[in-house]
């Protein structure tokens, strides 16, 4: 029987999400054949490869849920497996400024926060933030000394090469048999059919389309939001990482300053609705990807509560001379010609029904399968316990057979 599949596990997504979940995978059962499917023609491609390069410390997250508990596991464990196979990364610290009088009381809440997700938390007054940032300007702040930095591109492909997993890259899942008492057969854009036991959905931007081929109702959709971001001409302006304190009825971070491992400083991103999953620009429209989103009512439910916070967005997405005065409530030194384009990045953000924005990690299971239906920053922080949890699933769905 076993030689009537081509793999035990099939994982669809070469991003590190996937990948580390075919890592976890054989170390936790060490035999066990796994194939890693990705449509690009390596990894990394999206939301990996297009993030700021953040390890993020958990402090944001509401105690006790997936994000907060992956996110403090997973910074600790990325800095570790850097360290290990020699990729590039520093442990910076990060402040999160409060310019008006009406964030303080949000950014005591994050210190409470940080403590209850065991995260040490400094409290800082303007005259203490300018021994990390002189340039910034903020009325107070907080150091969280465990945020830090890394080569995510360089993590996937190191998890790739570890995991002994099969990877074919320029292979897109173009349709999917799942039997209940047999497995699944994915068939790629090249005509290849891969029968293997179990499937595990990783695949992004376009996880709630897989997870209908396979035959399931992820109920949500992926409304992708596109982060545009600038470099920083005078990155000496800017010794490390710079965020503004959140607005908790969003899950996006508000423009901020991350000196990247590279030593360029990035400024951003917003968040703008994209035109296709992979809608980096507003010149990328895919008319069939943006019906899908118009057609899905939490589509409009979002834009009908929101519309004033995505107005502003906008405005930031097509004036530079507004996206500016943003950046300076931070950092009053910046100029427009201070900020360089710089690639964007595109944000699964999973949606429901009503509306609500889908705020942790959200996996689900169907016959034979593992669907990971929600998973944007700070995925990539937390990539080693979320390929850890998948992993299980997927390992006691093979038992299981």
């Amino acid at each position: 029987m076993r030689s009537a599949y081509d793999c035990d596990v099939l994982v669809i997504g070469g991003g590190i999400v996937g990948l580390s979940t075919a890592y976890a995978i054989t170390r936790a059962a060490p035999g066990t054949r796994v194939t890693v499917l990705e449509k690009e023609q390596g990894p990394a491609r999206h939301q990996t490869g297009r993030n700021s390069g953040v390890i993020h410390s958990g402090i944001y997250y509401r105690p006790g849920s997936l994000k907060a508990r992956y996110a403090v596991r997973g910074s600790a464990e990325m800095i570790k497996f850097c360290a290990e196979y020699g990729i590039a990364h520093a442990v910076t610290g990060k402040l999160i400024v409060a310019t008006d009088k009406a964030e303080l009381p949000r950014l005591h809440g994050l210190v409470q926060r940080g403590r209850e997700n065991g995260i040490p938390v400094r409290e800082l007054g303007a005259a203490q933030m300018a021994e990390f940032e002189p340039e910034v300007r903020g009325l107070a702040a907080i150091h969280v000394g465990t945020t830090g930095i890394c080569d995510f591109v360089a993590v996937a492909r190191q998890l790739a090469e570890s995991s002994g997993a099969e990877i074919r890259y320029g292979a897109a899942v173009v349709g999917v048999d799942r039997r209940a008492g047999l497995g699944a057969a994915v068939r790629t854009s090249d005509g290849a059919v891969v029968r293997a036991r179990v499937l595990v959905n990783c695949a992004g931007l376009h996880c709630d389309e897989i997870a209908r081929l396979a035959g399931d109702d992820p109920g949500m959709r992926i409304v992708p939001f596109r982060g545009e971001y600038y470099s920083l001409a005078r990155p000496e302006l800017v010794h490390g990482l710079v965020y503004p304190v959140p607005d908790p009825a969003f899950p996006f971070l508000g423009v901020h300053l991350t000196r990247g491992i590279d030593g360029d400083v990035h400024v951003g991103p917003n968040a703008v609705p994209a035109l296709a999953r992979e809608g980096y620009g507003w010149g990328v429209v895919r008319p069939r990807e943006l019906g899908g989103t118009l057609a899905w009512p939490g589509t409009w439910r979002i834009a009908g509560r929101h519309w004033r916070y995505g107005g502003g967005e906008l405005r930031r997405s097509v004036s530079k001379a507004a996206f500016t005065a943003a950046v300076r409530r931070l950092l009053p030194a910046v100029t427009p010609d201070d900020l360089v384009r710089a690639p964007a990045g595109v944000r699964a953000q999973a949606v429901l029904r009503d509306g609500t924005l889908v705020d942790d990690f959200l996996i689900r299971e169907g016959p034979r399968t593992v669907h990971v239906l929600n998973a944007p920053s700070p995925a990539a922080t937390a990539s080693l316990p979320i390929g850890r949890e998948v992993a299980r699933r997927a390992l006691a769905a093979l038992a299981g057979v």
